[in-house]
């Protein structure tokens, strides 16, 4: 949204003195909705097709048959005769090869779309106050940085006595907006597709708008420029002010069609004089800056005190599988762990060394259990106390 009061008019001279000034039209700061714009565009574009057909005879213009069952192809019909190629070929489908297409167009489709006026208007609004922001020019790819001023307004005088495109050049170099034109020359190239040889062989990108208020010797001698395009400010097209749906179309006003901009969609104090009961869109906020608005003193001392963050649930996890949350409830069980993993350790190590030496052949006879030890020392102590009876 811009916010400029005055505008400057340039006049036809080599340097592009400003003589004048005008008031910038309350639309050039209506809201910028780019979803909005996007949706009429769709729908415009549509209401600007013209509808076509195929024949309605293409792909059935052969007697074709099916074979039926019972011969190992296809049911589809085919052409009958032989000693041709064409003989026994499939037809009629849209698979085949010179069969019809699948749903042929007709004329009686529906090919166009209703629009809701005021949304048309919404619409037609936004992109005029894209139009005057610079950022949203260059960002659609305009070469304005020669240009002194956006929105460019031209004085009447210098606009009528231009009536040859060769005027129509020196006005556009003078006013630094001829590279815009040499852009649209450069990017000139065939169409790809089937669409070169349907009266649409080449495509280029777009230039300027020139938008005029009365019709006069200057659509002569801008039509022939590659990219530029005219338009009467009381018929203003969304398809031209956003091509492609894509906001920042370079405009190029004379100063009666800029000034007639306020009759024709009002201002903000006063409805549209040529539409009936239409205002322009009004934006929703006045101070698009959120950040000076919440941390200004007026909002702060309104604002209720913090609410203090409320306690976050830990998820408990098992302390059977994680021994992490088990040392926390048991410190122990660190300790207890480590012990049952020397244990294994040390019978690991054990295990190994009495493999090791049996595989050597150096391992020892294994000990006695404890039970048969005593049993033996038992048997001794008798044997021992019997001899020292029988001795006396």
């Amino acid at each position: 949204m811009t916010s400029r009061p005055l505008v400057g008019v340039y006049t036809n001279d080599a340097k592009a003195k400003v003589e004048q000034h005008v008031t910038l039209p309350a639309v050039m700061t209506a809201p910028i909705r780019p979803d909005v714009v996007h949706s009429v565009h769709t729908r415009m574009a549509k209401n600007r097709r013209q509808p076509y057909a195929v024949s309605r005879y293409a792909g059935h213009q052969s007697s074709a048959e099916s074979w039926g069952t019972g011969r190992a192809v296809a049911r589809i019909p085919r052409v009958p005769g032989g000693g041709t190629h064409r003989a026994g070929q499939g037809a009629f489908g849209n698979m085949c090869r010179g069969g019809r297409m699948f749903a042929p167009t007709k004329t009686w489709r529906k090919w166009h779309v209703r629009i809701n006026v005021n949304e048309r208007r919404y619409a037609t609004c936004s992109a005029l106050a894209a139009s005057a922001i610079p950022a949203l020019v260059m960002a659609r790819g305009h070469r304005v940085e020669q240009i002194p001023e956006i929105p460019l307004v031209i004085d009447n005088k210098s606009i009528d006595n231009i009536d040859k495109t060769s005027r129509a050049v020196v006005l556009l170099k003078a006013l630094g907006a001829y590279e815009d034109v040499e852009k649209v020359k450069d990017s000139r190239k065939i169409r790809a597709g089937k669409g070169k040889a349907r009266n649409r062989r080449y495509v280029q990108k777009r230039g300027p708008l020139v938008i005029y208020n009365e019709k006069g010797p200057l659509v002569k001698a801008f039509r022939n420029l590659p990219g530029v395009e005219l338009c009467a400010v009381t018929r203003l097209n969304l398809l031209q002010l956003a091509p492609g749906g894509h906001l920042g179309r370079f405009v190029i006003w004379t100063k009666d069609a800029f000034e007639r901009l306020d009759s024709i969609y009002g201002t903000y104090k006063k409805p549209s004089s040529e539409k009936t009961d239409y205002t322009i869109p009004r934006p929703l906020m006045s101070n698009v800056d959120l950040a000076r608005i919440i941390n200004s003193d007026e909002v702060q001392s309104v604002l209720r005190d913090k609410i203090p963050q409320q306690k976050v649930h830990v998820h408990r996890k098992n302390p059977l599988k994680n021994l992490g949350f088990l040392v926390k409830l048991n410190p122990y069980a660190q300790t207890q762990r480590r012990r049952v993993l020397l244990d294994q350790e040390k019978k690991s190590k054990a295990k190994q060394t009495t493999a090791d030496a049996k595989r050597k052949g150096t391992a020892t006879k294994g000990v006695a259990p404890a039970k048969k030890l005593i049993k033996k020392k038992v048997k001794k102590a008798n044997q021992k106390f019997l001899k020292s009876l029988l001795a006396k």
